[in-house]
């Protein structure tokens, strides 16, 4: 059963991934038992054996469906301008949203990612796969003369460690380098620094 499964109109797929997500953020994967996850869900924990079969495969699951790859392919197919600007800005501003919104999965691969292998692998999959097609997007830009003669990957990759880094000065633990600064103020500033670097002369 797929998390669009039609079999499965109650949500029960996701209200266990979003328990487990919780719990685990809270109390370490290992602290988090598959009864606990399944009375939060509100749902037996055989039911939660029939859907995931365990609770490495909830997790897994729960990666993959939280974090930011299908927001961005969304973002790429239907929101882009082809304004090297506005498009620069509108994922920088995306990129700090889905990143807040998926703290906790990030907490929970910060304390796991050694211990669970796997789990490592699907979150490195997420910032490759964002980086790819910003790559595409900048590429695509220069093919219509809207980008200097730079390199596509090379200023994909700059871009888009200026806005992890700046994400991880703010994280619990950070540098905290931006603080008093607004995200949105430094999403718009990087923006135009780009715009302006990337623009044909």
């Amino acid at each position: 059963m797929t998390e669009n499964d039609p079999r499965d109109k109650s949500g029960t797929r996701e209200r266990l991934m979003n328990a487990a997500v919780d719990l685990m953020a809270e109390h370490g994967y290992k602290g988090a038992s598959t009864k606990d996850i399944a009375a939060a869900a509100g749902v037996s924990e055989m039911t939660l054996f029939r859907q995931f079969g365990s609770k490495l495969n909830m997790l897994e699951e729960a990666v993959d469906r939280y974090y930011y790859t299908v927001e961005f392919r969304k973002l790429f197919a239907e929101r882009i301008v082809w304004e090297l600007e506005r498009d620069l800005r509108l994922i920088g501003e995306t990129y700090h949203e889905l990143m807040e919104r998926n703290s906790r999965i990030l907490l929970i691969f910060q304390s796991e990612s050694r211990s669970i292998p796997s789990l490592a692998d699907r979150i490195r999959k997420h910032p490759l796969a964002l980086q790819e097609m910003l790559t595409g997007y900048l590429a695509a830009m220069k093919e219509k003369g809207k980008l200097a003669d730079v390199d596509p990957a090379t200023n994909a990759a700059s871009y888009l460690w200026l806005h992890h880094g700046a994400f991880l000065s703010r994280a619990p633990g950070g540098s905290n380098l931006l603080a008093g600064l607004p995200i949105a103020d430094f999403v718009d500033n990087g923006a135009k620094l780009f715009a302006r670097a990337l623009s044909p002369r």
